[in-house]
């Protein structure tokens, strides 16, 4: 169980498991690397399939790129 009291699922768990076979840093990054890459390219394909739906466009992406997205902090009283 994960601090939050849940189980981790198949995914995680199986993640773990490949995680075991690393047995330097140089495999560890590169298993990082390689799901890094994954997900990176499961990105592009929904941003592509969003632009081709006219969904995105240059003005949404231009308003993105003006978000603030940092979490917001409270300050010390």
């Amino acid at each position: 169980m994960n601090a939050a009291g849940k189980t981790l699922n198949p995914m995680q768990l199986h993640i773990l498991e490949m995680m075991s076979y690393c047995q330097t840093t140089q495999a560890m990054t590169e298993l990082k690397n390689v799901l890094a890459e994954y997900y990176a390219k499961k990105v592009q394909e929904e941003a592509d399939r969003l632009w081709d739906e006219g969904v995105l466009n240059a003005e949404a992406i231009e308003r993105i790129g003006k978000e603030h997205w940092r979490t917001p902090y409270r300050s010390a009283r």
